[in-house]
This record gives structure tokens, sequence and C-alpha cells, in this order.
């Protein structure tokens, strides 16, 4: 199904939600073109505790839903039973919301826009990527001087634990580039939490209790004030 740009008003959709600056800013994005944000799904790893892509605790992203005036689904998935699962939550979700597109927050990787699409087209819904193929730098400018605040909470070896808490801001995109790292992360240098945005009705709060390390990844043990 594709929906012309002139037909895009007040189309209910569905936003693939990580809790991250890019989902976020594609669902402000897809607003902004007329479309209506309707319900929010995220993919929690198979204890059912925090989302299986960026390691966000399950309340964290309750939080953000509720600063958002928007319920969040969620199911619990291993890698192995991700898209099968995906499908079938997005069918239901689709036929409970009466939903007519399903937003991404992908940006040039090409992959990950065929897998999008061949999720949505299962669930008869129109794939939209509002922020796709935009200058990575440009884009996370775009981002900051759009009101997205959004913290690191994981990232590779490359930057370190060091990283970790860290807000998105001009000068760490000075930084990343200093160590070779692209500024918006799309190749899983770094993943982010957004804390505040301009659809939020109020900030969300977290800290930082614990930092831990894994074979090729640090993450931040992240609680709700």
């Amino acid at each position: 199904m594709i929906i012309a740009p002139d037909q895009m008003n007040n189309v209910p959709f569905l936003c693939s939600w990580s809790g991250g600056k890019d989902s976020c800013y594609a669902l402000h994005m897809a607003a902004a073109q007329g479309l209506k944000p309707v319900v929010l799904l995220n993919v929690l790893n198979e204890y059912g505790d925090r989302s299986r892509s960026h390691g966000i605790p399950k309340e964290i992203l309750q939080a953000q839903a509720k600063a958002l005036e928007l319920p969040i689904h969620f199911f619990e998935s291993t890698w192995s039973d991700y898209e099968r699962l995906y499908i079938e939550n997005l069918i239901a979700l689709t036929q409970r919301y009466s939903l007519k597109a399903s937003v991404f927050g992908d940006i040039d990787i090409e992959s990950h826009r065929a897998w999008e699409e061949k999720v949505s087209n299962a669930a008869n819904l129109n794939a939209v990527l509002p922020i796709w193929q935009q200058p990575r730098k440009k884009l996370v400018l775009d981002m900051i001087t759009y009101g997205i605040e959004a913290i690191i909470v994981s990232c590779n070896h490359t930057l370190g634990p060091d990283f970790l808490g860290r807000t998105v801001d001009k000068t760490l995109i000075k930084d990343l580039e200093a160590l070779g790292v692209d500024a918006c992360g799309e190749n899983g240098e770094y993943h982010t939490l957004v804390t505040n945005a301009p659809l939020f009705k109020k900030r969300v709060k977290v800290t930082i209790t614990d930092k831990e390390e894994s074979s090729n990844y640090n993450f931040a043990r992240l609680e709700l004030l």
C-alpha cells in the first residue's frame, strides 16, 4: 500500500520506537507532515525487562510513552524469532488501531529499509521513513536544533564507557568525529535515550546507577527518577 504525499493528512501510524533520537525525530517529522501518531511499538529481550536494541529498561520506555501521551505496545523476542513476532504484532496492532502507516527512523542502510518495507507490507501498512537519506551530521545537528534531548546509553569500545551518559550536542559531535566515529551512530557505534522532545509533555528523568561491559559493547544501567 502506497500513500501519496497529498493523502498523508491525519493518517494513523505506528512508530517503531527504540527510545532513541532517530525514532523520536522520525515520529516528530511524520507528525509534522500531517500524519497522526497512534501507538508506539518496542521489542523487549526474551526476559521482558529491557529493549532488545538499546538495552533501555521497560519502565523508562513507558515513561517516554506517557510523556508523549501515546500507548506503547511491547513484545518479548529472541533475535531468531524477531521477524515472525514483529509481523504478528504489527498485524494485530494494525487491526486494533486501524493503522495505515508504520514509521521508522532509519537513515541510509538499504537492508534496514528493505526489512521495514517487508514487515510493513505483511501488515498492509505503508512504511514511512521521514529522515531517510539525510546527511548524517546535518541530521544530528537538526535534531539538536529541533529540541531533541538525548544521552548516550550504550556504545562500542572505540568510544568506551566514559561516553555513557553524555548529552548529544555539538561538543559530542566534534569528539565523535575526532575518533573517526559517525556523528549519527547509524552503524551502531552508539545508542541513545531521549529525555525530552517538543511533543513530550514532561521531561523523562533518569540516572545512571552503573556501567556494564560486554565483549564488544558498553551499557549504562539506567534507573527512572
